[in-house]
């Protein structure tokens, strides 16, 4: 699991695709807990996409803008982690 915390853009996405490789290696998956984000680009919104992560916690301006968009619709999105790790 990996829980960012505040704004991210496309400057993060090295260090945001680093973590998730190494733990998309070792465990074989993936949970972002985005309770702590406030804020993504479309940068962010491709690698999220791109990487297929289970997501919890997701802040109601986050969801609002996955529902938009119909990202809610592709992904795995749980209101907890506890949910999310029991999949």
């Amino acid at each position: 699991m990996i829980a960012p915390r505040g704004d991210f853009e496309y400057v993060a996405v090295p260090q945001l695709q680093g973590q998730i490789d190494s733990a998309v290696n070792e465990h074989g998956g993936l949970i972002l807990d985005a309770g702590g984000i406030t804020f993504i680009d479309s940068t962010i919104v491709t690698l999220i996409l791109a990487t297929h992560l289970r997501i919890a916690n997701l802040p109601v301006r986050l969801a609002r803008l996955f529902d938009i968009y119909g990202i809610d619709r592709v992904l795995d999105i749980y209101p907890t982690v506890a949910g999310a790790r029991a999949t």
